[in-house]
């Protein structure tokens, strides 16, 4: 028998002919913290405070267009006859790794125009860029997706939910695991990690190389448990398939860089380096 729950509204208000989606609300409040977060740090690691600010000027729509392009690309079969779906991100459809390449590149085309180390930059950002996966995550549950696989509602109250989450999960006449939450608490986990790993003062890069590791164990475990995964081949979830990449390269890029005495530079070293 359907449970008579009404899940919660995606649109936040209207200004006439404009609608305000909760999910572009919630991505924007992730990046303004994230930008505040950055800043504040960068001034106190040695840099002018407007690096981040104008960096992020060219990553953000940088990173969102590659974030909707690997959406796209994976999911062909439909908006390749739905071409007019394709710019309507407010509905959800944003990949984070094609997000962070996006970005990435960005970051490191600004570093090296702008003379500065791309791996001071990273480790930075390291932190906001976690905080603000984390605070993002909730745009999806406005938007229920990014779900998980089916679960009884014993299930979710076992684990001491709120009403309003567990509502929220009751999706087409069942309930799911409640996966983007999985995901938000990872996120902020992470995010106390880095935030206590400053005072180690780890070698330049390493910080960053740390993200990368912590978030990809936890979307891999997570992913798995996905219903929307984006797909590599019938069997092979993309989102899993990267992250073990990207798992891999940071060990090797970790041992290589203390191999070769780049991290010899530690994370509060004030001097500038160009790599």
């Amino acid at each position: 028998m359907e449970e008579n729950i009404v899940p919660l509204d995606p649109v936040a208000f209207s200004l006439g002919p404009i609608t305000v989606h909760w999910y572009g609300l919630i991505i924007g409040a992730g990046i303004v913290l994230a930008l505040w977060l950055a800043v504040r740090e960068s001034e106190r690691r040695g840099l002018d405070k407007e690096v981040f600010p104008d960096l992020l000027l060219w990553a953000v729509p940088i990173a969102i267009i590659c974030a909707r392009i690997y959406y796209v690309i994976f999911q062909w079969d439909y908006y390749g006859q739905n071409l007019g779906e394709v710019p309507k991100i407010w509905n959800g459809g944003i990949a984070i790794h094609g997000a962070l390449i996006g970005s990435v590149v960005t970051a490191y085309i600004y570093a090296k125009n702008k003379g500065l180390s791309f791996w001071k930059l990273a480790d930075i950002a390291a932190p906001s860029i976690i905080l603000g996966q984390a605070i993002g995550r909730w745009g999806n549950f406005m938007n229920q997706e990014a779900y998980g696989d089916e679960v009884a509602r014993s299930f979710l109250e076992n684990l001491h939910l709120p009403d309003f989450i567990i509502n929220q999960m009751y999706i087409n006449g069942a309930y799911y695991h409640p996966t983007f939450l999985y995901e938000s608490v990872w996120d902020m986990l992470g995010f106390v990690l880095l935030i206590s790993l400053r005072r180690v003062n780890l070698g330049r890069g390493e910080l960053f190389l740390t993200y990368i590791i912590w978030y990809s164990v936890g979307r891999f475990f997570i992913e798995g448990l996905r219903t929307d995964s984006l797909m590599l081949t019938d069997y092979l979830r993309m989102a899993q398939t990267i992250s073990a990449v990207l798992i891999a390269v940071s060990i090797v890029l970790w041992i290589y860089r203390r191999m070769k005495g780049y991290s010899q530079v530690r994370y509060h070293d004030s001097e500038s380096e160009k790599e």
